[in-house]
């Protein structure tokens, strides 16, 4: 077996250069201690913050010098404890700035308390008598809307007191999940002992091998099983901390205080879920048909994640694979290639692993840096899909920065995973027109329906989930382990049809989902993935006109609300069916696959 190679063993070329951050940790640590320094200047403004211009000036000045700061710290220090976190030293810096970052939080704290105390109509006076002043108008506007969710200073202290810890239900699953629970042995595809663990799971339960799957499938929610009191009690504490913040701070529930930041009514969440039921029966056909392939008189939850195309049996090299990237993604205009050439010309690309390499992808960027990108490259054609999706992170971080003010600069979640997923799109079609192989071809399509099956149709069943949960406890309705994997047992019946075997132990997996102590988020992967079909189908029409708009949404920023931004590409998630059309699409590709499969048989 190849040895692993550690950090000095790679060469520089393909290794990101943080030098464009900081020449060294000496320099790191210089603005650390600058930062450390001036954060003592904010409490002079304390108890006169919006008393005149001056002083307002004199304290947003600091603070943007202040955040240039930290989003260089935190930037530096997180990139080199992902490039290898046997390092200890980097682990080591995150935690000194973590204290320092923390004092700064505090040092501010009066901020809100002066911000609601002050005549709101006064402030805009303020604002407007001052150019630099104004460009704030956005960011107070929006901070107003909180006024009804704002407590006084002193049940603020109180309340961040108490939620010191609010992670700690979080913290304690990962510890349980990751490192102590043991899962246990089971026999390989060679009949070989293995331990079973998080992290190797998805290569049993995708094995060719029924046996090795079933066995996977079945130790490992035996196991969750054995603990379900544990994670019931766990994740129930992570909830009860949440409906109880949603409510000292005024919200009708917790939901509508995850979604007020992003100004998104409930109405939508709900839609996504009612639309995605109306279209149970693609995904039913698609299973039917993965049933057929697998030639198996039943289909069991553990067949599902069983591919049924060979792997595409080609590897690239990681010259070749950008290549082919920036030639996938030439529809999106020479601007945009051009600045994605830069990324990879410049060395803010990670690409091999390493010992103490974090694993994985991802892309990473503010203001104050370049947009660095993570890959842990093995020459797949997932691993090309892979530099698609986090070069769109990069590059709408590009856009976002390059034509917005340092404080509209960061674009939401909510918008977050379109630009990146659009990217995959056209990637995949890419790859399907300009392939003569049929297996490949075939390959494509599966792992485009894999795709939509994982991030509509799961996402949503995930978010199903949370809302059930969240409504029972807020209506003071009992919720024990026996209830909690009720309910997500009848959704998996609801969402994989009468034709699939739901194995009883399938009521166990909500305990392995980690997203669940991040409420309400992951249904932002399936309207993202919505969205993402419309755009991506448009630009492949050779719109150009969309095109161009599209370059321009990835430029907003935090100009607008999420749907707001939506809306400039002549999509109105509350009005349009962007979520069945892209059903749609899915089954349209479903029955390409079929047709496909026909002709190569």
């Amino acid at each position: 077996m190849e040895k692993q190679k550690t950090r000095d063993e790679i060469d520089n070329k393909y290794k990101w250069d943080l030098t464009r951050i900081y020449k060294s940790d000496k320099d790191f640590y210089k603005d650390l201690d600058i930062f450390k320094d001036k954060i003592k200047d904010i409490k002079k403004f304390e108890n006169n913050l919006f008393t005149s211009k001056d002083n307002l000036l004199k304290y947003i000045n600091l603070d943007e010098e202040l955040d240039k700061l930290s989003n260089k710290l935190s930037e530096y220090a997180s990139l080199k404890n992902a490039e290898d976190s046997t390092n200890t030293k980097y682990q080591e810096m995150i935690n000194k700035l973590y204290d320092v970052y923390s004092k700064y939080q505090e040092n501010i704290s009066f901020f809100n308390e002066e911000f609601y105390k002050t005549d709101y109509n006064k402030l805009l006076k303020l604002l407007d008598s001052d150019d630099k002043l104004k460009t704030y108008k956005l960011t107070f506007e929006r901070l107003n809307r909180y006024k009804d969710h704002y407590l006084d200073k002193d049940k603020e202290i109180i309340v961040n007191k108490l939620t010191k810890n609010y992670d700690s239900s979080s913290n304690i699953y990962d510890m349980l999940v990751d490192s102590e629970i043991k899962y246990g042995i089971i026999k390989d595809e060679d009949d070989k002992d293995v331990e079973l663990t998080q992290s190797n799971y998805s290569r049993y339960i995708t094995s060719l091998d029924r046996r090795v799957r079933m066995d996977s499938f079945n130790l490992m929610y035996k196991t969750f099983e054995s603990f379900k009191n544990t994670i019931s009690l766990t994740y129930l504490n992570s909830v009860d901390n949440d409906i109880a913040i949603s409510n000292v701070y005024n919200y009708k529930s917790c939901l509508s205080r995850k979604l007020y930041n992003d100004n998104i009514d409930i109405s939508l969440y709900d839609n996504l879920i009612e639309s995605v039921h109306s279209k149970l029966n693609y995904l039913y056909d698609y299973f039917d048909y993965k049933k057929k392939l697998l030639n198996l008189s039943e289909l069991h939850l553990y067949d599902t994640y069983v591919r049924t195309v060979d792997s595409v049996d080609k590897n690239y090299t990681y010259e070749d694979a950008y290549k082919i990237v920036l030639k996938a993604l030439n529809v999106l205009g020479e601007d945009y290639v051009n600045k994605a050439k830069d990324i990879f010309e410049n060395n803010l690309v990670d690409v091999y692993n390493n010992v103490g390499k974090t694993g994985g992808a991802f892309s990473s960027g503010n203001y104050d840096t370049d947009p660095y990108i993570l890959l842990n490259f093995e020459g797949k054609y997932n691993d090309l899909s892979t530099i698609a999706h986090e070069l769109g992170h990069s590059m709408h971080t590009k856009y976002s920065c390059s034509n917005n003010l340092r404080q509209y600069s960061n674009y939401r979640i909510f918008v977050a995973e379109i630009a990146s997923t659009v990217n995959e799109l056209l990637f995949s079609k890419y790859m399907y027109d300009n392939s003569k192989d049929k297996n490949e071809k075939l390959y494509i399509l599966n792992q485009l329906l894999d795709n939509f099956k994982a991030t509509i149709y799961r996402q949503t069943m995930f978010a199903e989930f949370e809302k059930i949960v969240y409504e029972n406890r807020e209506n003071d309705i009992p919720l024990t382990n026996e209830s909690l994997s009720d309910i997500y047992y009848d959704l998996n019946k609801l969402y994989f049809g009468d034709n699939v075997v739901v194995d009883d132990l399938i009521k166990y997996e909500w305990e392995r989902i980690p997203h669940f102590y991040r409420s309400f988020y992951v249904y932002k992967y399936a309207t993202s993935m919505s969205v993402s079909v419309y755009i991506a189908s448009k630009i492949l029409e050779g719109d150009i006109k969309f095109r161009d708009k599209y370059i321009n949404f990835l430029k907003l920023g935090d100009t607008m609300y999420p749907l707001d931004e939506i809306r400039t590409l002549g999509i109105d998630f509350e009005k349009d069916k962007v979520v069945d059309v892209a059903l749609d699409k899915f089954n349209e590709l479903l029955s390409e696959f079929k047709k496909l499969n026909e002709e190569a048989s």
